[in-house]
């Protein structure tokens, strides 16, 4: 096979491929088998018909067509390697010869990430908050855990913040009755903001067998800038009770046996998340140097297909496209920086690591991580979950090369979070 490669533009190439006609051999007679399984002609059976016989009946012009298509994709990723090219999207293919027994040629026009040089990721400063956790915190995590063991007594008296009323609602959207406003029995908890806008300051200081209305025009949503009126009738009005914090209570609610522990173990957790969300925060800022500082030519026919793709359909204005313009450019200048990073790095996603994917991705498209798994497989996008933990680990290199601190100029280590050492 002869491949020559001709730049056509940093980020697209134009292979032409010329291929001696006793390479394409092996998928000519794949292509006269299959023929063979799949036509019916007296007198032979299926999968026994003479090659001369399909000739004369089916034509040698569909044997070899049928052999092109097998062995296309073959030798275009036989070129792909031997020029050790990065192709993104898929390429346009043109059969410019075939010869019938002396060659076949072709040429494939393709876009390609382009080259581009990495900045040294330690020379990337990022300052992150400082990570605090006082009583107030500790005691705030306390209470929501005592709130989860709290008793709701019966109170014979006005609803206040805290309070849970039991509710019957009966909503109206343009005057028409609406089951998206409706509920018997509900149990809600005064000063949570749960509800529809204006409820909470309504339903203040409402009692047992008392009724409130009120109305607003949604934002957004089905109803959005319609008049909604809603009629609650509240049934009973609960206190909540907080257990006692105590040494029985951290006995009740944990495995320790003292309020000291339970208090201590509240406070690592929560230095703990405070360390995640700076590492989150450290990751994003870390992602957007890279973005400011790497030049890159993006492939204009890749980003125009995409573009022509999402809005085939004609919806969108001028604003929207704009932005999703932006966004597919982002997208693919994030992807380039983070595969070049991976690369250098050497980075490879183990099953494990790919398993955690899994669990974590499947709730988003409601099922579990197994069914994930098949459906990905099924759609033979597997190499997509594989590219996204992959680029995931890589922006972990980057985060773990920059210098991290605080505003007091402290040095911050997130190996712990990141998954990489420094």
């Amino acid at each position: 096979m002869l491949a020559n490669k001709e730049v056509l533009s940093p980020t697209r190439v134009k292979l032409s491929i010329e291929i001696p006609f006793t390479e394409l051999e092996p998928s000519i007679k794949s292509a006269y088998q299959k023929i063979s399984n799949q036509v019916t002609i007296p007198g032979f059976r299926k999968g026994k018909v003479p090659t001369s016989i399909i000739d004369q009946r089916v034509g040698r012009g569909q044997v070899l067509e049928e052999a092109v298509n097998d062995a296309l994709p073959k030798f275009y990723a036989q070129a792909i390697k031997e020029h050790d090219l990065r192709p993104v999207g898929s390429p346009q293919v043109d059969i410019t010869e075939l010869a019938d027994g002396t060659k076949f040629s072709f040429t494939a026009e393709v876009d390609i990430r382009p080259e581009f040089d990495l900045p040294d990721a330690s020379s990337i400063a990022i300052v992150v908050d400082d990570v605090t956790v006082d009583d107030q915190m500790v005691k705030d995590q306390l209470d929501l855990l005592r709130k989860r063991f709290a008793t709701l007594l019966v109170v014979e008296r006005p609803a206040k913040e805290a309070d849970v009323v039991i509710l019957d609602a009966k909503g109206t959207v343009a005057g028409e009755e609406s089951d998206d406003y409706t509920a018997t029995a509900l149990t809600y908890e005064l000063g949570t903001n749960g509800l529809v806008e204006g409820a909470d300051a309504a339903l203040i200081g409402i009692a047992a067998d008392e009724t409130r209305e009120i109305s607003f025009v949604p934002t957004d949503g089905p109803h959005k800038d319609v008049q909604v009126a809603v009629k609650f009738s509240c049934t009973g009005v609960r206190e909540r009770q907080l257990p006692q914090a105590d040494d029985k209570f951290a006995q009740m609610a944990s495995e320790f046996d003292t309020l000291a522990e339970l208090e201590a173990d509240l406070k690592e957790r929560l230095r703990r998340m405070k360390i995640a969300e700076q590492a989150i925060g450290a990751r994003e800022k870390v992602f957007e140097s890279l973005l400011e500082m790497v030049e890159i030519d993006l492939p204009e026919n890749l980003i125009a297909s995409e573009i022509a793709s999402h809005f085939a359909d004609g919806h969108g204005d001028d604003a929207h496209k704009s932005e999703f313009e932006r966004d597919t450019r982002k997208n693919l200048k994030s992807q380039f920086i983070l595969d070049k990073i991976a690369d250098d790095a050497n980075v490879q996603v183990n099953e494990s690591e790919l398993s955690e994917w899994l669990l974590r991705s499947a709730p988003r498209y409601g099922v579990t991580p197994e069914q994930l798994a098949e459906q990905l497989v099924k759609d033979d996008a597997l190499g997509v979950a594989l590219n996204e933990v992959r680029r995931g680990k890589a922006l972990s290199v980057a985060v773990a090369r920059a210098k991290v601190s605080t505003k007091d100029g402290s040095l911050v280590d997130l190996s712990e979070f990141i998954g990489v050492a420094n």
